[in-house]
């Protein structure tokens, strides 16, 4: 555990039984005391590997190629400098998930802002390309968050670009965190804010990052004594930032948090006031401190005006000092300020994964935001548009699949990974009568790492519905075209319910079936999909609906019995054979909804222009970043890109015809390897890239191999893959080196 790791554990134990205000003093005298412990550390192990369940960073030199990390800025030299934009990891840490339209202004309604500080930040998710670490702490309850804001008690937190992809693929926007505090904030206080000049220039150095990677502005955290003469200079800071930020990226924010006043002094008002108003109003809200009473979420809102929903009232999922004691009755202090009409601000969550909640992190974490939709209700729904696509991928796992294959069986995370995730209900204590559903890493997946699994007792002539989403998607006068995978045992059969509203015609209920059933007025018999791609026991049900002028509102999972004639109970190849006639068991592996019944058209290899770089031979191991982009120079549309590598025998080479990289492959500019051609296999699976590049790290080269060969396989966003045949991909001559 690092001496940050240490001191925030404490911070937070003492937090239970202690005010804010001591434990500020508590907080300088133990940085101090772990300064020299967190050095010795350093002396002790420089040389620390690449381990990615270690909690200590090894120092590194960001310009150097190494495995891709997100790291935050330390200073305001490295932020005036502009370095981070010439780091070897600047381009893996762009976000390439936009927010989807309407992206610009929040609704005009109670938000609620959740705060990541999650264990310091920077853990299992500074892993640009994944991690090793199926356990590693992630949020799914996205339909009931407006804003996310990744937090740390560095200067600059830049969030990792896997929070920025999911947040914004379920339409919740992302801030980083500028933050002083201590002795050393009020030095960089005292240099950031010397002229208004040089309040403007780390303004528009903090606008340039948020735009650069993909994220949506910022949360300022001054949490030191300003001196008053100063003030002035602080004000052009946060309204150049937000200026700028606006005229950058409409749409954007800047939140400033309760903690300086206009008085310069360090003073948490805990509500909205005279005090902290002046930074209110030239920014876009405020984030209000935690130990509020009951009566000041109401006093905020009639002293914000019209803007009260842009007050948001603090609650410490911790419990320390806030209202409602947070923990598991966070919804205590919810209710009071859904009640008054204004926003809320939840900070961390990760309470739940901290500290250990039973019986396990999965049911503890559904448990509580349970509590939170509860109180708070749902703000997102999806689908919105098209095309929408959900294998219930959660960014980790114990293993990775791909058209119902499984092509890695290890532990993993990456929260890139995560499609559109369901809005399952949570039930405290299910009947042995019922139909048990989760989002199961273990059952085999069709696509990623998860999928639904459904499992109870269903007696004949009767069904489960089990709601998925919640959409606001309008239908037009063509036909939508939904596609979903199943794999069930016996009788039992999984099919869709559709519900669509009209203004003028009401509601309209549709069963989406491989079978009917009798209980619904309208059934579209599923057309199943024959495809030799698909592994088996898997099946593909597909069907087109056309209601023009009616709206998506849900969608639902039914649970049901075919109850064929005279046919006994059918049982797949090593299924559990099931002889109980009302037992249920069935897998969702993926939704797919789009606007056109036509397979994705990928760029042939000749297409593509693959490079390598930064190429490292160790006595048995390689290193080297792969980058790829089409000749035309187009930009691609595909969300990621499946890593395949093949270790090819120099017998293996001879028969593909001599496939080894030749000279005239090299950029005689750059020096840099091509390779514009794919073949056959698809060899093993090495990872996943959001962005056009992927970096090999220490990759063991086996004695015999002669040759390697880098497959890139594009995903599209419906979930289809490129034929491997036709992939592009990378061949680098082993011998001679």
């Amino acid at each position: 555990m690092s001496a940050k790791s240490i001191l925030v554990f404490l911070l937070r134990f003492l937090g239970f039984f202690i005010t804010r205000k001591t434990l500020l003093s508590i907080h300088r005298f133990l940085s101090t005391l772990l300064k020299p412990v967190k050095y010795l550390v350093g002396k002790i192990m420089p040389n620390q590997s690449h381990d990615q369940s270690s909690d200590l960073s090894p120092p590194f030199d960001p310009s150097k190629p190494s495995i891709p990390i997100s790291y935050p800025i330390n200073t305001l030299e490295e932020l005036d400098s502009a370095s981070y934009f010439t780091s070897f990891h600047y381009p893996f840490n762009k976000s390439i998930v936009p927010l989807p339209p309407p992206n610009s202004a929040l609704p005009p309604r109670p938000r609620l802002l959740v705060c990541h500080d999650m264990q310091g930040g920077y853990g299992d998710d500074k892993w640009v390309q994944g991690g090793r670490n199926s356990a590693a702490y992630a949020i799914w309850h996205w339909y009931l968050i407006d804003v996310f804001v990744y937090f740390s008690h560095t200067l600059v937190t830049l969030p990792p670009p896997c929070w920025t992809n999911t947040a914004h693929r379920h339409g919740v926007k992302v801030l980083g965190t500028f933050i002083t505090e201590w002795d050393e904030g009020k030095a960089i206080c005292k240099e950031l804010l010397s002229t208004k000049e040089s309040a403007h220039k780390y303004a528009e150095r903090l606008a340039e990052l948020a735009v650069a990677l993909g994220f949506d502005g910022w949360l300022l955290n001054m949490e030191v004594q300003v001196d008053v003469g100063q003030i002035p200079n602080l004000k052009e800071f946060v309204s150049h930032l937000t200026q700028t930020m606006h005229s950058s990226l409409p749409g954007s924010l800047v939140i400033w948090y309760d903690s300086v006043t206009i008085d310069g002094d360090l003073n948490w008002q805990n509500r909205l006031n005279e005090k902290n108003k002046p930074f209110f109003d030239i920014s876009d809200g405020i984030f209000i401190n935690y130990t509020w009473k009951e009566d000041y979420p109401k006093l905020s809102a009639t002293f914000a005006g019209d803007r009260k929903f842009d007050v948001y009232m603090g609650i410490d999922v911790f419990g320390r000092g806030t209202y409602g004691g947070g923990q598991w009755t966070t919804n205590v202090a919810l209710d009071v300020i859904k009640k008054d009409d204004i926003s809320a601000a939840l900070f961390a969550p990760g309470w739940i994964y901290e500290t250990k909640q039973p019986p396990d992190f999965q049911t503890a974490q559904n448990r509580w935001w349970d509590l939170v939709e509860k109180s708070w209700g749902i703000v997102q729904n999806y689908p919105k548009v098209l095309p929408f696509y959900s294998n219930f991928d959660q960014g980790h796992g114990n293993h990775i699949s791909i058209n119902g294959t499984q092509v890695l069986s290890t532990q993993w995370n990456n929260i890139s990974s995560q499609t559109f995730q369901p809005f399952l209900e949570y039930v405290d204590n299910p009947t042995s009568n019922s139909i048990d559903v989760r989002v199961d890493f273990n059952e085999a997946s069709f696509s990623g790492g998860g999928n639904l699994t459904f499992k109870g007792t269903l007696e004949a002539n009767t069904y489960v519905s089990t709601r998925l989403f919640l959409g606001e998607l309008v239908m037009v006068g063509l036909p939508v075209h939904f596609m979903y995978s199943v794999k069930s045992e016996g009788n039992c059969q999984l099919g869709l319910f559709l519900e669509f509203s009209s203004e003028r015609e009401g509601k309209k209920k549709l069963l989406l079936a491989s079978h009917g059933l009798n209980q619904f007025d309208e059934v579209i018999v599923a057309r199943q999909l024959t495809n030799p791609d698909i592994a088996p026991g898997w099946v593909i049900q597909e069907g087109s609906i056309s209601l023009n002028g009616y709206t998506l509102t849900e969608i639902a999972a039914v649970c049901y019995m075919q109850q064929p004639e005279n046919t006994e109970p059918k049982s797949e190849a090593g299924s559990r054979n099931i002889q109980d006639p009302t037992a249920y068991f069935a897998v969702l592996g993926h939704i797919g909804i789009s606007a056109l019944v036509q397979n994705t058209v990928f760029p042939p290899s000749t297409s593509w222009i693959v490079k390598g770089q930064d190429l490292e031979w160790g006595s048995k191991t390689v290193s080297l970043k792969i980058s790829w982009k089409l000749k035309d120079g187009e930009n691609t549309l595909f969300p990621r890109y499946n890593i395949y590598v093949e270790k090819l025998t120099t017998q293996a080479v001879g028969s593909l015809g001599n496939l080894a990289l030749p000279p005239s492959d090299v950029n005689s500019e750059t020096g840099q390897l091509e390779s514009h051609s794919g073949t056959k296999g698809a060899g093993e699976y090495i990872g996943a890239a959001q962005i056009e590049a992927f970096y090999v790290s220490d990759f063991i080269v086996p004695s015999a191999t002669s040759s390697l060969k880098f497959i890139i396989q594009p995903c599209d966003s419906c979930g289809a893959t490129q034929d491997v045949d036709d992939a592009p991909f990378l061949q680098l001559s082993v011998e001679g080196q």
